[in-house]
């Protein structure tokens, strides 16, 4: 009895130790059996310098069925090129940049490689204490697992800590939960060996996106490797502004022609062409371009509109003839598009090409019209004064010069400074002196910061028109001070002093030009004639002598006139 008890113990102990072993081995050793198939989806990357040269090399996963995939961003800085290489060892090139946060050191790129195969990602936080797998490149028999033991949140996403240590060269790699799904993206260890890891949402990593504005980030300029256009069309038309106002014509070129493969049925892309080859006087590409943006047009007035005034600016500021092109077209393509839809902006252009065409009283029937709607501006009654200025009537012309500053109110912002020196203009060629140098004196006020010689020379002139004598010599004197190796200033500023009768003051005025430029004859004219006003008539005869020598006319009338 006792001895069938022992065996019988026995027994049982060794079924138990046997249970116990198959137990722990299988734990051991068995895989989650999504394995196998996820790891196609997981490659190397490698980044080049521009000589070619290995840069850095990493790890990555797909997210998407068109080349999408993740990986950390530090080794495409400085980057030319790169390329992946998948499971079954085939090297494919990295096409583009989708998006990227050098913060968090991740990017989202494009490779260059069809039906790809993506894995799933977990939209779900993971909880803490459950189990991970790491998912290394190339390497499905034995993985590392590790218990998640913290779940901290950013911006809504996940960044894990995970009781695991990281095997060498597998920073990047995915972070898997039972079902097979990514959790996240692996980071770098600080400390070789150490016993915690840290991964990054993965759906953070495949959240990453461009627009407009981020495309040209500091961080992504650190990469020479091409940025996706945005999918939104608004966002990549932003991008494209942007890139136009970079001063870089080879960039902007290069994303223009991503647009245009982006959205081949926009007019969009085909319109930023032609202005680029307009530019370069490729005028029959352009044209091109703009019979192509008109095909796919949806709103055909918008880019009839845009066609007319393309035509209209290369007729006015290029000089290269080309027979396609003229003013006449321009206006076919602008009444067109008023054809289709009358909108005031239309009926302007069409007024601009007509007034380039001579067209003075049509252009200004146009204009008087829109000033008395929407687009009552500055700018419209400004064009309707120049057409009245060409059929020189002078007093409507001044009369919507007032129109003009009524636009804008006091005190003035800069945006009317223009308008407040031509309407100083108008006034000064109708002989409205005094009228002038008021809009003079308010733009100077306006202007303060910017105003030049030339400004105070023009001033000094209509004030002695306007017999505001003191006031012009002041004007000239500001003009030396801004501008003191300019001969004319002095020889202006004499001639006034004589004038007015300061005799002396000529005097040192004019020996100030002859020792700016003894060469000049103004110098010796005025000095001669300050001379001879003082009564000092030799010495001024002789001054008056080497003017004539050195050919100004005027000299021997003077002498004439004071022998």
């Amino acid at each position: 009895m006792n001895q069938n008890l022992s065996y019988r113990t026995k027994t049982c102990r060794l079924l138990l130790s046997t249970s116990l072993l198959f137990f722990i081995t299988l734990h051991v050793t068995a895989q989650p059996s999504w394995v196998k198939k996820a790891s196609k989806s997981v490659f190397t990357l490698k980044t080049f310098a521009a000589d070619g040269s290995l840069l850095s090399s990493t790890n990555g996963f797909y997210t998407g069925t068109n080349g999408e995939a993740v990986s950390n961003f530090t080794p495409f800085k400085g980057a030319s090129s790169a390329i992946i290489i998948d499971a079954q060892g085939k090297e494919f090139p990295v096409s583009s940049i989708l998006g990227a946060n050098d913060m968090y050191d991740v990017v989202r790129f494009r490779v260059n490689a069809s039906k790809t195969q993506p894995l799933a990602l977990s939209n779900a936080i993971t909880p803490e204490g459950s189990m991970a797998w790491l998912l290394p490149y190339r390497e499905t028999k034995s993985i590392a697992s590790g218990l998640i033991r913290k779940a901290e949140t950013f911006q809504g996403y996940a960044y894990y800590t995970v009781a695991m240590t990281l095997p060498q060269h597998a920073e990047s790699c995915p972070l898997m939960n039972d079902e097979g799904e990514v959790i996240g993206m692996m980071q770098p260890s600080a400390q070789v060996g150490d016993t915690l890891s840290y991964a990054l949402s993965a759906v953070f990593a495949d959240s990453l996106r461009m627009t407009g504005l981020t495309m040209f980030d500091q961080s992504l300029q650190q990469t020479q490797i091409r940025k996706e256009l945005p999918d939104d069309l608004q966002e990549a038309n932003l991008a494209v502004f942007m890139a136009g106002s970079r001063n870089d014509s080879a960039q902007y070129a290069a994303i223009v022609e991503d647009f245009i493969q982006k959205f081949p049925d926009t007019p969009d892309g085909y319109i930023y062409r032609a202005q680029i080859e307009t530019a370069a006087n490729k005028f029959a590409e352009a044209e091109n371009d703009m019979n192509q943006a008109l095909r796919v047009s949806k709103q055909k007035e918008e880019t009839h509109f845009t066609y007319a005034r393309m035509i209209y600016q290369k007729e006015l500021y290029q000089s290269t003839p080309y027979e396609g092109w003229s003013l006449d077209m321009a206006l076919s393509e602008i009444r067109e598009a008023i054809k289709q839809n009358p909108q005031p902006t239309y009926r302007q252009l069409e007024a601009d090409i007509l007034f380039a065409q001579k067209q003075y009283d049509e252009a200004y029937k146009i204009y008087q019209q829109l000033s008395l709607g929407e687009l009552r501006s500055a700018e419209v009654f400004f064009s309707a004064a120049r057409c009245k200025e060409m059929l020189r009537d002078t007093t409507t012309m001044l009369a919507l010069m007032d129109s003009v500053m009524a636009t804008f109110s006091r005190p003035y912002l800069k945006e009317a400074a223009p308008y407040l020196w031509a309407r100083a203009d108008a006034r000064r060629q109708a002989g409205k002196y005094r009228e002038a140098i008021n809009d003079m004196n308010d733009y100077e006020e306006l202007m303060k910061a910017s105003v030049n010689d030339n400004f105070y020379y023009v001033r000094h002139q209509t004030e002695i028109q306007g017999r505001l004598y003191q006031q012009a010599l002041n004007d000239i004197s500001k003009a030396i001070q801004m501008n003191p190796q300019e001969v004319l200033y002095y020889a202006e500023k004499a001639s006034l002093e004589i004038r007015v009768g300061l005799y002396d003051d000529a005097m040192s005025t004019a020996h100030e030009c002859i020792a700016i430029d003894d060469q000049n004859s103004d110098g010796y004219l005025f000095l001669g004639l300050a001379q001879c006003m003082k009564g000092q008539k030799q010495e001024g005869l002789q001054n008056l002598q080497r003017a004539l020598k050195l050919g100004d006319p005027q000299a021997e009338d003077l002498m004439k006139r004071f022998q």
